[in-house]
């Protein structure tokens, strides 16, 4: 089968030459209207625009009283006219363009709030139905791309596929049915490699849904369990965790953690920052051309100006800052903005764009080499991404008490102090740990991005995790605490459009946007999985503390009976004795 290819977020994208003067003039920002900070220049026309108004306004005013004709004007009420006309023209251009232009080239991104927030309910319908009938499907590429006449019949079709005459990925597009497409597909697969793939669903699956954003090419879908730790007593609000899972103990061991902090009285999270990063790496001539734009990019006096260009991209996307490193004369220049409920890869993408193309009107000799130079740093561990954050920074902690240790945890105070010191900061320290302070952070982390439709491969730099425990209360109770820098979700976009993800979102009540404070859904999904791996953590060191894990991993994950012959009089039984 032929497999068109693409360019990933990371591909290297060469900028073009630099623009002509032309061009340049014709790109002149408002800020640069005088040589001041942006917030300085727009105090000036305002408090220009509203003084010209006003003596025109009382000079007028003094006319009509006098029967004076109004445009008899002298030299003072020129200089007002033209002062009104020019602060008028300063105002629109900068806030009303701004405007206009944010709304016209929103994105995908933007429309994703608004599908999410406020959509009706016929709209919404498709992504929530499990099974329906075919859906049209949009047509991917250029119609010129595939065959003019496709043949009616599916068996002809998969014989042209097979024989390399349609292309595989042209199915959708010129079936105009996505279910059809997908199950010619995974026949022509079948023939191909001579290996049949049964156990594989194929129906069941709303495949119009995956078009053009999750998936391409698809011949099925897998299933994984979903199990539900909880609840979770999180900043005065219960929680039931969805985690998508095939390991054995995984959903247990975490409900027991959630028992521990519900009875000890509930835990707390702060989010200390939030903010999406995307690093380009453009090359000069010479390090000290480098050095020139690193220090324009890091000076206090132009951020009004880039925040300008950058928010351009989006309704949402806001700059907080730009950090920029050098390794010879490549600049590698690191974006940050806020993303609302989105987890924001394209809107900081497309933001950064229009910086770069803002600044090579004043850096022509600027070769942009990637809008991606791993200094973001996405699904990779990287010390900025530790040290710095990306996504949402979040704490969570608890205080579990010394009874609910002893009857809960089965274990003790000193003993998960003491291992969670020799194991989880000096182990991983003689391992040389990036980010891996922690027990099993991953564990939950992955469960609950994969049931909530997140990228899971950025579950690496979110795993990120220093797990603390202190004795508290003249050593009677633990306090234990996750500390998470970089947890990279949304609620809005990609996978969580789908069925079943946007039903686990609705669980925890985050699905969508929220109107009322965009980004608040988003944020508050961070701490739910970093309370998941609060409670994570503090039930497996104290299986480990108390000698418990591989017992428990031996009786519940190393089952070799057929569970599908056993008799409802059996499982009761079974029941009895595991409790």
């Amino acid at each position: 089968m032929e497999v068109r290819g693409g360019v990933g977020q990371g591909s290297a994208a060469r900028h073009p030459p630099a623009p002509e003067p032309s061009r340049a003039a014709a790109r002149v920002q408002a800020g640069d209207a005088l040589p001041l900070p942006i917030r300085h220049t727009n105090l000036i026309f305002s408090a220009l625009f509203a003084a010209s108004l006003a003596y025109l306004m009382r000079r007028w005013r003094e006319k009509i009283r006098s029967s004076t004709p109004l445009h008899a004007v002298g030299l003072a009420e020129m200089l007002a006219i033209f002062g009104l006309v020019a602060s008028l023209i300063y105002l629109l251009s900068f806030f009303g363009i701004a405007f206009v232009q944010s709304i016209v080239s929103s994105g995908d991104d933007d429309e994703d709030f608004l599908v999410g927030s406020g959509a009706p309910a016929s709209a919404a319908a498709p992504s929530r139905q499990h099974a329906q009938a075919p859906a049209p499907c949009e047509l991917l590429g250029s119609p010129a791309a595939a065959p003019e006449k496709m043949p009616e019949d599916d068996e002809e079709i998969v014989a042209s596929v097979v024989a390399g005459k349609v292309p595989s990925y042209a199915l959708e597009a010129r079936l105009g049915d996505c279910r059809r497409a997908a199950g010619i597909r995974r026949e022509a697969l079948r023939r191909i490699t001579g290996r049949d793939i049964e156990g594989l669903p194929l129906d069941g699956f709303d495949y119009a849904s995956i078009l053009g954003q999750c998936c391409e090419l698809p011949v099925g879908y897998v299933q994984l369990p979903v199990g539900v730790a909880g609840p979770l007593l999180l900043d005065g609000r219960r929680f039931y965790l969805p985690m998508a899972t095939t390991e054995g103990c995984l959903v247990a061991s975490t409900n027991r953690g959630c028992k521990a902090i519900a009875e000890s009285g509930g835990a707390t999270s702060v989010v200390l920052r939030d903010a999406m990063t995307r690093a380009p790496v453009a090359r000069f001539p010479t390090a000290r051309r480098a050095a020139e734009l690193k220090a324009f990019l890091e000076d206090p006096a132009n951020f009004d100006t880039l925040s300008v260009v950058f928010n351009r991209s989006s309704r949402f996307a806001r700059l907080q800052g730009v950090q920029c490193a050098m390794a010879g004369r490549n600049l590698y220049m690191r974006f940050s903005c806020s993303t609302g409920d989105a987890m924001g890869m394209n809107m900081v993408s497309k933001g950064v764009q229009n910086v770069l193309d803002f600044l090579q009107d004043d850096f022509h000799d600027m070769d942009v080499i990637s809008i991606s130079g791993n200094f973001c740093s996405d699904k990779k561990p990287s010390a900025v991404n530790w040290i710095e954050g990306r996504g949402k920074s979040v704490v969570c902690e608890a205080v579990i008490g010394e009874e609910v240790v002893k009857k809960v945890l089965k274990t003790d105070v000193q003993s998960l102090v003491e291992l969670n010191t020799i194991k989880n900061l000096a182990g991983s320290a003689v391992a040389g740990a990036l980010g891996g302070f922690n027990a099993h952070a991953s564990n939950i982390v992955t469960a609950i991005f994969i049931a909530t439709g997140q990228d899971p491969a950025q579950n690496v730099e979110s795993s990120h995790c220093i797990t603390m425990l202190e004795p508290v209360n003249a050593g009677r109770d633990l306090h234990i605490s996750v500390t998470m820098p970089s947890i990279e979700v949304g609620t809005v976009g990609g996978g969580t459009q789908l069925a079943s993800q946007s039903a686990c979102l609705d669980l925890l009540g985050v699905r969508g946007a929220s109107r009322d404070r965009p980004g608040s859904n988003a944020r508050l999904l961070a701490t739910v999985v970093a309370g998941g791996v609060l409670a994570g953590e503090l039930s497996l060191l104290s299986a480990l503390a108390a000698g418990q894990l591989v017992k428990s991993h031996m009786k519940y994950n190393r089952s070799s009976k057929d569970v599908s012959s056993t008799t409802a009089t059996e499982k009761t039984r079974q029941r009895e004795v595991d409790v």
